[in-house]
Formats: structure tokens, C-alpha cells, sequence
């Protein structure tokens, strides 16, 4: 099945959606631009990388000196839905880079629009150097990989150690001893929660759902099958909302400065979050450091280590490009070669997706000094976090989430309704843009 044939009736769609949140600056020229019938002029091949990434080009400038044959210039973008936006337009004129940081959940609108290229044959080489769930981040179906892993934001517990001690608290292993410990906390101390439900961080909720096995989209022939309202995603969603609806948990929204103030004070215990966490609680409770430990994700079965994923991006080459190959040589080299990743974990500061380059991480977060093996337990949570196929319209599915579960916060009402509601919005979106759904 071609990826475009899925998506074949979405180009008016997506021509409306840009129109409205498109960032509406001209897309800059790029070497993607289709080849004339003149004679190409010598030189080497020239590249140009759309990322967020901070410090790329200094990576860049590695590559350059040592392939004089294949120069790639660096365009700073905004990341974010913006940027997701930004790339569809320039493919649709015609004119997009030939390469682009692409975060997973977007990958399949591009797909969709036909403007990210299959590199299946181009990455054949280097899949084992990723973790299954990250490799199935950048597929879609069984035939087709549109990008290569760069990095990576499996789940974690991140909890105050001191505070644990300080109550009598166990660490958590299960949920259903996470939903204990949250219970018993109020009653010693009712100015304090062990943690909190955001209902404005789909991005938290989606790794959650992986966790418990959901599969939010899938392929079936020519058509997709969506069930967001699955069995795995209602457990997680009725888990959540129980909790909110006792008052066993808070319910105020990460990043707020509500949030920032409570877990610099000490009364929330908990956040379960990403790999990228400390520069978060770095910034946002400076007071804390070395207070914070790292754990494993609460499992819903004794003895399992599973995760999910919150974040991460990969690079994918444009379908338009004339330089398909010597694009897919350089995101190899960007995502798999040791020195290249060892600059990207130095210069950009991300979590490399890279299984060998997240065991070879040595010395921990300066905020998390006090766990020498922070990396190491990443790693080990990295290799079992699950993945899932996003589907085209994910941008729909996270207004989705958002509306639903502030309604449901605020009036105490059923999450599990709330993720029917989500169900809902993604397949009559789907519906709307002219996508076949599976029954």
C-alpha cells in the first residue's frame, strides 16, 4: 500500500488547515526544487536541514569538513505544531528543504501529503541500531520508514527521595501501589499530592496509553482503523479519573506557575514525565536539586518494565528532494555514527534515540548528581518503552484531548467519556478530509 494513496484525498484538507495556522512567511527557497532539463552544474550537492535543534550547525560543520562532496546548510526553525504547519506548506509549493527534524507524531500527516520520502531501503542498514517502539515511531503500515529516530522521550518516575523518607513512602512498582501510596499521603499530610493529572498535556496522557499496549491508529488494506477508545486507553483514562475524582491527586496542569511553585515547595512528590525532565526541574525547582531520584514507570503488572513515549523527534528527507540519497546519507551519519551522536548528546542536549549511544551516556544530569546511574536506568527503560503508529490528523486528537478532559477535570466527570470523545473528533476529522475508516 502507498503511503499516498491513504492520503490522496487529504491535499484540499490540508490546503485549508495551512490557511489557518500556517506561520504565513514565504517558505525560504531550498535545493529541493525540481531539476531542470539544463546539464547540473558542478560542484557538490547541497543540502539544506530544516531543525529546532539548538547548536546544529556546529554539528553541521563536522559533516561539511569531512564530505566536501555533500554540504549541508542548517535553517533554524521553530518547533512545534508551527513548524509541522510551516514544512507542509513549503512541500505543497514545491519548495521544501531537503531535510527536516520531523517529531514522530507528525511524520504521518507529512506521509499523508506524500512529502517525506520512504527511506526503507536507505535504512535497512541501521534499524537494529534502534529500539523496536522507536523504529515503529517512523513507520507506517509495514512498508514503508520515513525517517530516522534522532531522539527519544521514554517515561520515567521522577520522585523526591527525601520526601518519600520523610512520609514512609514506598517507592511505587505498580499503579494500583502508586493509587495507595497517593491515598495514604493525603491522609498524613493534606497539603501535599503525590502527583497530578494534567488535562493539558495530551503528550503525557499518549505515553501513558503506550504503556498499557493501546494502538491509537492502525492500517488495514486502504484504509485506517482508529480506536482511540480502546480497552488499554479506558483503563488508563478511568485509573486517572478516579484518582481525580477522590481528590487523591491534584489535577493542576504541568507548567504552570501553580505547578512550578508546588514542586519547588515540596508538595507534589511525584512527576511522571520524560528522559528530558531535569532541565525542566532544573529551571523550575532549583531549590530541589539533588532531592529528585529516577525510577521506572509504575507497571500494570507486577514484574513487567514497560514504558511509553513523551516526545521525540526524527529526520526525515522530502519526498521533492533530487538528493534522496546523499540526504539519506547525511541523517545516517547524523543519527548512528558515534562521534556525530556524541555532538548531538554535547551540543543539542537531546537524548540520542541511538540504543548504543543511550547505554554509552556516563555522567548524570548536574540536578540529578545524587544518582550516579540515571543513564543507565534511562537506557534500561528506553529498551521497553512501546511505541505506536500516530495517525494523520493527531493535531485534531490533542484539541481533542484537551477539551475533553478540561471538561471532565472541572466537572468530576467520566475520563472514559472523554477519550470517546477523542475517538469521535479523530474519525469524523478523518471522515471530513476524505480518509477510508476501517469498521
Amino acid at each position: 500500500m502507498r503511503a499516498n494513496r491513504l492520503g490522496a484525498a487529504l491535499a484540499v484538507a490540508l490546503t485549508a488547515t495551512l490557511a489557518a495556522c500556517g506561520s504565513g512567511e514565504p517558505a525560504p527557497q531550498s535545493s529541493a526544487a525540481p531539476q531542470s532539463s539544463a546539464p547540473a552544474a558542478q560542484g557538490p550537492v547541497k543540502l539544506t536541514y530544516w531543525t529546532w535543534a539548538p547548536n546544529m550547525d556546529k554539528i553541521v560543520e563536522v559533516w561539511n569538513k569531512a564530505h566536501p562532496d555533500i554540504q549541508v546548510t542548517v535553517s533554524k526553525q521553530a518547533g512545534g505544531d508551527d513548524a509541522a504547519a510551516k514544512y507542509l506548506t513549503a512541500a505543497k509549493a514545491g519548495n521544501p528543504p531537503d531535510l527536516v527534524q520531523a517529531e514522530y507524531q507528525h511524520l504521518p500527516s507529512f506521509i499523508a501529503a506524500d512529502a517525506v520520502a520512504d527511506l526503507k531501503a536507505e535504512t535497512a542498514a541501521v534499524q537494529g541500531e534502534f529500539s523496536e517502539g522507536l523504529w515503529r515511531l517512523v513507520t507506517l503500515g509495514t512498508e514503508g520508514v520515513y525517517g530516522i529516530p534522532q531522539d527519544s522521550g521514554p517515561m520515567m518516575l521522577f520522585y523526591r527521595q527525601d520526601l518519600f523518607d520523610k512520609y514512609g513512602i514506598e517507592l511505587p512498582k505498580t499503579w494500583q501501589e502508586y493509587a495507595d501510596a497517593a491515598r495514604a499521603l493525603r491522609k498524613k499530610d493534606p497539603k501535599v499530592h503525590l502527583g497530578t493529572f494534567s488535562s493539558k498535556d495530551p503528550g503525557a496522557f499518549t505515553g501513558y496509553a503506550q504503556q498499557a499496549g493501546a494502538q491509537w491508529w492502525s492500517i488495514e488494506g486502504e484504509s485506517w482503523k482508529v480506536n482511540i477508545s480502546d480497552e488499554a486507553t479506558t483503563k488508563v483514562a478511568d485509573y486517572w479519573g478516579g484518582l481525580v475524582k477522590e481528590g487523591a491527586i491534584d489535577d493542576m496542569p504541568y507548567f504552570t506557575p501553580e505547578w512550578n511553585k508546588a514542586l519547588n515547595d515540596g508538595k507534589l512528590l511525584t512527576w511522571p514525565s520524560a528522559v528530558w525532565a531535569p532541565g525542566v526541574l532544573s529551571s523550575n525547582a532549583p531549590k530541589a536539586k539533588g532531592k529528585w531520584a529516577v525510577a521506572p514507570l509504575p507497571q500494570w503488572n507486577a514484574g513487567e518494565n514497560v514504558s511509553g513515549f513523551w516526545g521525540g523527534s526524527s529526520t526525515a528527507v522530502s519526498a521533492k528532494t533530487p538528493n534522496k540519497a546523499a540526504a539519506a546519507q547525511f541523517a545516517t551519519w547524523l543519527n548512528t555514527d558515534p562521534a556525530a551522536i556524541e555532538l548531538l548528546v554535547k551540543e543539542a542536549a537531546i537524548y540520542p534515540a541511538a540504543t548504543k549511544a543511550q547505554s554509552a551516556l556516563g555522567e548524570a544530569p548536574d540536578y540529578f548528581s545524587n544518582q550516579p546511574d540515571f543513564w543507565q536506568q534511562a537506557a534500561a527503560v528506553s529498551a521497553g518503552a512501546r511505541g505506536f503508529t500516530f495517525g494523520p490528523n493527531v493535531g485534531v486528537t490533542y484539541n481533542a484531548f484537551k477539551d475533553s478532559f478540561d471538561k471532565a477535570v472541572q466537572n468530576k466527570s467520566s475520563f472514559a467519556e472523554a477519550v470517546r470523545s477523542m475517538q469521535d473528533a479523530t474519525v469524523a476529522d478523518m471522515r471530513k478530509a476524505g480518509f477510508q475508516i476501517a469498521h
